[in-house]
């Protein structure tokens, strides 16, 4: 568990599971409402992982440049906000096209018969 986090786990979970996952969370929201595409919710991810490091190492002292922390967390950040995306956009397509498309889950669409 090392490469997830360093020292305290609730430093972890408070840093870069609510803080940094709410803010990858709305800002994958944020990109599906304005119809663009995944890949620049990626691109975003990458900066917003720097921050969420930069306030590990402010606020708690912990080591700023670790490549293998930087990548989990960036990756845990990344994660959250596929999931706002994916919800926000199958939101917007059976909303949007209900002659077209039904839910048929909480992540994807399908075709109506």
């Amino acid at each position: 568990m090392s490469f997830l986090f360093e020292g305290n786990f609730w430093v972890f979970m408070l840093l870069t599971i609510v803080l940094g996952g709410g803010a990858a969370f709305m800002a994958g929201r944020s990109l599906a409402r304005e119809w663009r595409p995944l890949g620049q919710l990626i691109l975003f991810m990458i900066p917003l992982g720097a921050g969420v490091r930069f306030l590990h190492f402010a606020l708690f002292q912990h080591q700023l440049f670790s490549l293998t922390l930087y990548i989990s967390h960036t990756l845990i950040l990344m994660a959250f906000a596929i999931l706002g995306y994916r919800l926000k956009r199958v939101s917007q397509m059976v909303t949007q096209y209900p002659w077209l498309y039904e839910r048929s889950g909480a992540l994807s669409w399908r075709p109506k018969p």
